[in-house]
């Protein structure tokens, strides 16, 4: 980092933060970190159980090299703590005393038990932001219901309209889309109930419970299918690689020439747009009947959406497209006013030249090893704030002398004696 984006200000850097969540929740800490938060995760002794969720840095499987750790914690600070006994909830306490914000994703009623629940915890801080981040939230029947990022994202309702189209595969199931997107949800929710309830307390110094729910978050993010349902009474259609529908829609993925894949099919209605896509069918030999027959670029220009015409104009599209190697056909169709991707894995990504234009990919300094690696960062660029990873997720414990010291005023002496005894 440059001398002068060090002396950048962060966005958050007056808050504290407690970060007790499991993997449900940790991005929420993440983020608030990122932009700057002071986010001190508290794990218990012997490392938190999504250290356990590989794949693992080097293929070596430690708590110390789990890459779902080390992305979702990045920008914080670590300790250990044992909540379940009475000392330490006592110094949880006192922590609370010096935060702004605790996280958590208990199930409901777990800290109550053990007598540190929103209650007990704003009575030593009336000013504090607690939110907790559930699968079904801290009321209601199911509020007891276990829950994973496979069952809020099939019982929250984006799995119905995720999947294949029974064209191509008949009795198609839903389908689960990858990379933890309910609990992706549920965080990015819970962080704006959490940035809200800051915002009231700055006006008027009340500390509030954020309830947030993974179940009510995926239900929320099902774009049209909850009100097409209650309006209509109709449950949309999967549809292979593109939105679900009441009725049948034109295909958005198309094999190029390379044996590559392409996301193509939204055109601007326009005769501009009609005369450049023929044109560009024309230079490779494919949808002569288009150009001939007046009946395709009249419902072209209409809008129409599923006609026989309609269906012509999106073959010859693809035929075009299978002429093509994939680069060539979606930066084609960018330069004609398309707006068609490229379906990208992983190392195209990482390699793309725009993401690195903009800094989206850092290298992140990992000490202990010598080296640094390679992390994606902030999706936003902030004219005034400084916004991306700071330093590597804590190691275990590595951080208790630091903050029970800092914070709590403890001595070496005491913190020693505190680890002895496995309450840190």
């Amino acid at each position: 980092m440059s001398t002068e984006q060090s002396q950048t200000p962060l966005a958050l850097d007056d808050l504290t933060v407690l970060d007790l969540t499991d993997e449900k929740g940790q991005y929420m800490g993440k983020l608030m970190g990122d932009l700057g938060a002071t986010v001190i995760k508290v794990e218990p002794p012997g490392g938190d159980a999504a250290r356990r969720i590989g794949p693992f840095a080097g293929d070596k499987e430690t708590p110390e090299r789990s890459l779902f750790w080390w992305h979702y914690n990045s920008s914080k600070l670590g300790v250990t703590l044992d909540i379940s006994r009475p000392e330490g909830r006592e110094l949880l306490k006192r922590m609370v005393v010096k935060a702004d914000v605790v996280l958590e994703s208990f199930q409901p009623g777990y800290l109550d038990r053990l007598g540190i629940g929103y209650k007990v915890l704003s009575a030593v801080n009336p000013s504090l932001i607690m939110t907790s981040l559930t699968g079904f939230g801290q009321t209601g029947p199911y509020r007891d219901y276990l829950t994973s990022d496979l069952i809020s994202l099939a019982m929250g309702g984006p799995m119905a309209s995720s999947g294949y189209s029974t064209e191509d595969v008949p009795d198609a199931p839903p389908i689960r889309g990858t990379g933890n997107q309910g609990y992706h949800t549920g965080s990015h929710w819970g962080l704006i109930g959490t940035l809200a309830a800051l915002a009231w307390r700055d006006g008027t110094g009340e500390g509030q419970h954020v309830d947030a729910s993974l179940h009510e978050a995926l239900a929320c993010t099902t774009e049209a299918a909850m009100p097409q349902y209650l309006y209509a009474k109709r449950a949309p259609m999967r549809q292979t690689g593109r939105h679900h529908g009441q009725t049948p829609t034109p295909r958005t993925q198309w094999h190029t020439g390379d044996g590559r894949l392409v996301c193509a099919f939204n055109v601007p209605r326009s005769v501009a747009s009609w005369n450049s896509l023929t044109d560009w069918m024309a230079e490779h030999g494919v949808g002569q009947e288009l150009r001939t027959d007046p009946k395709y670029r009249q419902a072209f220009l209409a809008g129409a959406r599923a006609t026989p015409e309609i269906d012509a104009v999106w073959r010859g599209m693809g035929d075009l497209i299978r002429k093509l190697p994939m680069e060539e056909a979606y930066r084609g169709g960018q330069q004609r006013g398309y707006p068609w991707g490229a379906i990208r894995s992983p190392d195209e990504n990482v390699n793309d030249p725009h993401f690195r234009a903009r800094g989206f990919f850092v290298q992140v300094e990992h000490p202990e090893e010598g080296r640094s690696y390679t992390y994606p960062s902030a999706p936003a660029i902030m004219s005034l704030t400084r916004y991306g990873i700071r330093h590597r997720a804590p190691r275990i414990g590595e951080h208790n002398e630091q903050v029970y010291s800092a914070l709590l005023g403890l001595t070496a002496q005491e913190v020693a004696r505190l680890r002895h005894e496995k309450v840190v």
